[in-house]
């Protein structure tokens, strides 16, 4: 696989509600991505082959030190490469490159294993409300 990385790169709402709903488990929905990262992130990183979106994360924040990685998304075909990975280090990068001082995360327990084994991430205690 040659996969390109980009940070704060271009991409296609119809494409990255597709590669939502795979990732999620939902119907695609219509959401404009585009304008929300836009208007509430620090940044994003796209990966795409030959022009076609297979990965994105999404690198939110508070406008100061912390950052918060959500919608990590990798499509079917191109698990287990190490573009999951690869994301969260560019994401990890450009975070430092803007003086973030935390980057948090949260994910399902199936996830344990790549966030704190591959990514690097390390337990902590947090709290939770579901709304």
């Amino acid at each position: 696989m040659s996969i390109a990385y980009e940070w704060r790169g271009h991409f296609d709402n119809t494409a990255i509600n597709a590669l939502h709903a795979e990732g999620f488990g939902h119907a695609p929905l219509r959401d404009d991505w585009w304008a929300q990262v836009n208007q509430h992130s620090l940044g994003w990183v796209c990966a795409t082959e030959d022009g076609e979106l297979v990965g994105f994360v999404n690198v939110a924040w508070d406008g100061a030190v912390h950052a918060f990685i959500l919608d990590t998304l990798v499509t079917g075909r191109a698990r287990r490469h190490g573009v999951g990975t690869e994301l969260i280090a560019v994401a990890v990068r450009e975070a430092r490159a803007a003086k973030c001082e935390w980057l948090h995360v949260d994910f399902d327990d199936d996830l344990r294993d790549f966030y704190f084994g591959a990514c690097g991430f390390q337990p902590t205690h947090a709290g939770l409300i579901a709304l």
